[in-house]
């Protein structure tokens, strides 16, 4: 059931062309406002999602120095090394896992929590996977949280949701999609991170440019050289 939290398949509406230029890119960017301007949580329930709590100070001077000493490179090849073995049908039970998700329309994938990560470090990987999609020229539609309390456990979900800068409209009267719209979520389970998982929903329609491929976004977040020993050291202090 956790692995199936996902957000509806965002298709926004269908915008009608003039015959005249100018009223041609008048449509567009009144289309690009209303796509881009509403905040939702996909597929959630609004009563149940809260805006996430944004970081104290400290949290994020210690999120800052886990970037600075690049500390990330423990995990981020050999996720993006798990994700090619599980798609090529090779994955086993060594190293970290992944698993991919295929849905009408969008792709993705779940990056599984290993105890040898650690929580901390986790948490400041789903941070800075949306730092990155915000580096390729995205904007933070919504960064939303839940909780929810079930019989036996209780589950927490983090989701924040990306759409792309609404750019080169005017230029090519097509706006640069990127990789579509981007979602990506942490999921964790009594207090214990659980998943992180990221999809990419491309804009299905004619005045968009044709989406890059999920592969290629998890190439521009995770593909990362290998860690050295002063990477791998400082891993312990978060």
């Amino acid at each position: 059931m956790l692995a199936s939290l996902s957000g509806e398949t965002i298709c926004p509406r269908q915008c009608f062309l003039r015959s005249s230029a100018y009223r041609y890119h008048t449509r567009v960017l009144h289309f690009l406002q209303q796509l881009f301007g509403q905040r939702t949580a996909a597929g959630a329930d609004a009563a149940t999602w809260q805006p996430a709590r944004r970081p104290t100070p400290q949290q994020a001077r210690k999120h800052a120095a886990w970037v600075a000493d690049k500390v990330y490179r423990n995990w981020l090849g050999p996720y993006y090394k798990a994700y090619h073995l599980r798609k090529g049908g090779a994955g086993g039970r060594r190293g970290l896992r992944v698993e991919l998700l295929r849905e009408p329309g969008r792709q993705g994938a779940l990056l599984y929590y290993d105890e040898s990560i650690g929580a901390g470090n986790f948490r400041h990987l789903y941070e800075l996977l949306g730092e990155r999609i915000v580096a390729l020229g995205y904007h933070r539609a919504c960064h939303d949280q839940r909780q929810r309390h079930h019989e036996q456990h209780h589950e927490t979900a983090y989701k924040q949701l990306f759409k792309p800068n609404p750019t080169d409209c005017a230029e090519s009267g097509r706006c640069n999609q990127r990789y579509g719209l981007i979602t990506l979520d942490l999921v964790g389970v009594n207090g214990n991170p659980l998943f992180i998982r990221l999809s990419s929903n491309p804009v299905c329609e004619s005045h968009f440019t044709p989406a890059h491929s999920f592969d290629e976004l998890l190439a521009a977040l995770l593909d990362e050289p290998a860690a050295d020993a002063a990477m791998q050291a400082s891993a312990a202090a978060y």
